[in-house]
């Protein structure tokens, strides 16, 4: 299904890119996940009710309303660019007049990544690509604090992800790679179209 069919069925606007960069080098420009990749990615990888997924770097939250109304799963946006913020508000209103009878949480922060306290019931992190190695490493060092405080079963997703990224997680942390999921059509023309699906090991 194209990107047009599930922005007007979720009833909102999330496709384009970014225009103009962050003052900051250490954070990437927004572009949404491909829907054929979503599509692919929880074809393999399921969600339980008991899930609250993480999306840092959301952008108008195209992930979050996707697996909002896929799986009723609970969902957090955290956006540090204003602008794109309130276009996921604005997205987040609209949706919710179609779909106000869903009950799983569905929120969004303007807050740097870093900065963002994870909470004891966030099991999810997906990241696709959203800011330099010292940020996911800052980030995934949060992770590893809230669960050292309350123990859980934890998935990192990364979508497009940098070698750094994987070597960190492979070399510095407890996470282990369970499963590549590459997206049909894509990938094979670009080897970075693919999501990596880590989860905690010790």
């Amino acid at each position: 299904m194209t990107d047009h069919f599930y922005d007007e069925l979720l009833n909102i606007q999330t496709s384009g890119n970014q225009q103009g960069f962050y003052d900051s080098l250490h954070y990437h420009r927004y572009e949404p996940t491909p829907y054929k990749g979503l599509d692919e990615l929880f074809a393999k990888v399921s969600l339980s009710s008991s899930d609250r997924v993480v999306d840092f770097g959301c952008g108008k939250g195209r992930l979050n309303f996707y697996l909002h109304y896929r799986y009723q799963a609970s969902v957090v946006g955290i956006e540090m660019n204003e602008e794109l913020y309130k276009e996921a508000l604005l997205n987040k209103r609209s949706y919710l007049k179609k779909y106000h009878h869903r009950r799983a949480e569905l929120s969004f922060h303007c807050c740097l990544a870093e900065e963002y306290e994870i909470d004891i019931r966030d099991t999810v992190f997906y990241f696709f690509n959203p800011f330099s190695i010292q940020i996911f490493m800052k980030v995934v060092g949060n992770i590893l604090d809230s669960v050292g405080k309350a123990y859980r079963p934890v998935t990192i997703i990364l979508y497009y992800s940098s070698e750094d990224y994987t070597d960190f997680l492979t070399r510095r942390t407890p996470f282990q790679l369970k499963e590549e999921i590459e997206i049909q059509g894509l990938s094979q023309r670009n080897s970075l179209e693919r999501f990596l699906v880590y989860e905690l090991k010790y």
